[in-house]
């Protein structure tokens, strides 16, 4: 894989159009292989999930991996302010943990556009990482609703030191507690 800006240290301030204009040059450089890959990843990871969640997983992950970095290398707005570099920081930290125990080029294509995807919703477009109507065991579903993303796992995953939730911007769904 090629190096980029990700690989690299980050400055000490940093505009989003900063950012978003590095991670568009990210996603100009991802091809149809790279995503064939991440999506194999996908079905490796899901196989021991129930059948119609494994399903669901692989259809809603692939998909936003193609909508995300269309949207990402044609997204044309204007975002003001900065980037908290720190959380920023943090999160591209727990990344490179996740980058150094890939177990394959598959994982390692996944984390790649993982990582410009999840920093474009993040720290960008200030959106849940995952997409709203990810499935969770237990028929719980990430929801938007009054200016808020609901995440069913939210509180119970922030605690995992391997995922992304704490970085997330959804709150705890009441209703799923």
């Amino acid at each position: 894989m090629p190096e980029s800006f990700l690989d690299t240290p980050l400055k000490e301030k940093m505009t989003k159009e900063e950012l978003l204009s590095l991670l568009k040059k990210e996603a100009h450089n991802l091809h149809m292989k790279d995503i064939m890959l991440a999506t194999a990843f996908f079905q490796e990871d899901a196989q021991f999930m129930p059948r119609g969640y494994r399903e669901d997983y692989i259809k809603t992950f692939s998909k936003a991996f193609f909508t995300r970095i269309k949207d990402i290398k044609e997204d044309d707005d204007h975002y003001h302010g900065f980037v908290d570099m720190v959380k920023l920081r943090g999160f591209f930290k727990l990344l490179d943990e996740q980058k150094e125990n890939a177990k394959s080029d598959r994982e390692l294509c996944f984390l790649r556009i993982a990582r410009i995807v999840a920093t474009y919703t993040t720290f960008i477009r200030e959106e849940s990482i995952h997409p709203v109507g990810t499935k969770f065991p237990g028929g719980f579903i990430l929801k938007f609703q009054g200016g808020e993303y609901l995440c069913p796992v939210k509180d119970r995953q922030k605690r995992n030191p391997s995922a992304l939730c704490r970085f997330c911007v959804s709150v705890q769904d009441a209703n799923a507690i």
